[in-house]
């Protein structure tokens, strides 16, 4: 059977073009209109509190010295009163762990109050926007700016605030590194030019951080890099206290004069965008709860001032939970579910911890000692026919005084002590918060013990404090 022949068909090739898809949005430039409110306000006082302290802080002294020091090269921390060594580090622990829990306690209760009012990413970008605003203009002015061509006006603006803008960021570097250097040395170093180049590179380095992520990142490190934006929804519910728009109330949104009344045909919105223009984060509050809104309440504080103009009641943007504005609650009832599980958890665990951390504070010893023996005589005669064998103790001075400590080892019987450089009975001398390391010979006559390891007990007593700490060792006799 023969088959049938089926013609072959010869196609051109058709040329590919090559697509370009891009994976990332262009992001435009935002420019924050300028407001102000009720929030507005409650935030700037945020700024000038939080900068008051980083700014003030420094250069107050407690005694002959800095009150807050993180001293690097003495490797001691004065916390005003307290003097803390690295064998403290439970402290520091503690007080990250309080931390945490209470940014998650806060953000459970009240959204992302921190970033909106007291982050440091946020308060620096409202001052350098504030200094933009002085130099360059209002938001329209600065859009007119940007858009022109190359001037000699716009060459003088722009310099002038990246000038004032560099200015306000070395001097927040030279502030930062006056945290872990004396900052009335780095001073005068300063104006020595006699400054370290460790120090001259943090002061740099924190400078240009500071000029990078609030002159020119701005929201991108709250949208991209920030990671508390990402994970903040874990510690959200629908009775957390977030900025919220009445959707029910606005919409649907419409231009309108003044004289026209909201009605069911029209909603309160009158869609005048200007939510939007104030937001730092350029995002639109009317789409609902957003990880990049920071809850600074600044389309809050517009919406009002639109609903005054109008004659409308305020609240049409406004802090509330989600429970409140799907149910009509009001406010007394809003705050009668502040007292949740989830809270009540954060709650105890964080007094727990304060409570903790001020009792461990309270009856902390001034001074700490380490008795190490010496491991290269494992024990050995004297010249006096004495066993002896040697140790190694570090007394720390966590006082602002010179103290004076009495040394005496218990355990075993006519156990003899010596004490290299001292004073007499057994006296050790230690400055002002200060570290000595001090030789202790420990000596029994040859034959008096069994051979083997023997407890003994070190005991360092404070002649001024009448503390006391006990250390346990041990005397080896060679079989």
């Amino acid at each position: 059977m023969n088959q049938a022949r089926v013609p072959r068909v010869t196609e051109k090739a058709i040329p590919l073009k090559e697509v370009v898809i891009s994976l990332y949005e262009a992001q435009e430039k935002i420019y924050p209109r300028s407001i102000f409110g009720y929030f507005t306000k409650w935030r700037w006082v945020m700024v000038w509190l939080t900068q008051l302290f980083f700014y003030g802080v420094p250069w107050l002294e407690w005694g002959q010295r800095q009150a807050l020091l993180f001293d690097l090269d003495t490797k001691r921390f004065y916390v005003f009163k307290l003097v803390l060594y690295p064998q403290d580090l439970i402290y520091l622990t503690a007080i990250l762990i309080i931390s945490a829990l209470s940014l998650f306690l806060f953000t459970a209760i009240a959204g992302r109050l921190w970033c909106g009012y007291t982050c440091p990413q946020t308060v620096y970008t409202e001052i350098f926007l504030w200094i933009e605003r002085k130099i360059e203009g209002d938001r329209a002015t600065r859009q007119k700016l940007d858009e022109s061509s190359i001037s000699a006006k716009k060459l003088f603006k722009k310099i002038g605030k990246h000038l004032a803008w560099i200015a306000f960021a070395l001097w927040t570097g030279f502030t930062f590194v006056g945290y872990f250097t004396p900052i009335r040395e780095l001073f005068s170093d300063f104006t020595h030019f006699s400054v370290g180049p460790w120090d001259t590179f943090w002061v740099l380095f924190y400078g240009f951080a500071t000029y990078g992520n609030a002159g020119f990142l701005r929201e991108q490190v709250c949208k991209y890099m920030c990671p508390y934006a990402r994970f903040q929804s874990a510690m959200f519910d629908d009775d957390t206290l977030v900025v919220t728009y009445d959707e029910a109330r606005g919409e649907p949104r419409g231009g309108r004069s003044r004289k026209l009344e909201a009605s069911k045909e029209l909603g309160s919105c009158i869609d005048c965008s200007l939510c939007v223009q104030v937001c730092p984060t350029g995002i639109d509050i009317r789409k609902g709860l957003q990880y990049e809104c920071i809850g600074c309440g600044a389309c809050a504080d517009v919406c009002d001032t639109v609903m005054d103009k109008m004659g409308y009641e305020r609240g049409l943007v406004k802090y509330s939970t989600q429970n409140a504005v799907n149910n009509n609650w009001s406010r007394q009832q809003m705050l009668q579910r502040i007292f949740r599980p989830r809270v009540l958890i954060y709650t105890a665990a964080l007094t727990l911890l304060i409570t903790g951390l001020l009792v461990s504070l309270w009856v902390r010893t001034p001074f700490r000692v380490n008795v190490v023996r010496d491991r290269g005589v494992m024990g050995r005669i004297a010249e006096d026919g004495m066993l002896e064998n040697v140790y190694r103790m570090q007394i720390m001075n966590a006082t602002e005084n010179t103290q004076h400590y009495q040394l005496s080892v218990s355990g075993i019987k006519d156990l003899q002590i010596e004490l290299e450089h001292t004073e007499a009975n057994k006296i050790i001398t230690v400055k002002p918060a200060e570290s000595r390391w001090v030789v202790v010979d420990l000596e029994i006559p040859d034959g008096s013990l069994r051979p083997g390891s023997h407890k003994i007990l070190f005991e360092i007593k404070s002649v001024e404090d009448k503390e006391t700490v006990l250390e346990k060792s041990i005397f080896l006799v060679p079989r």
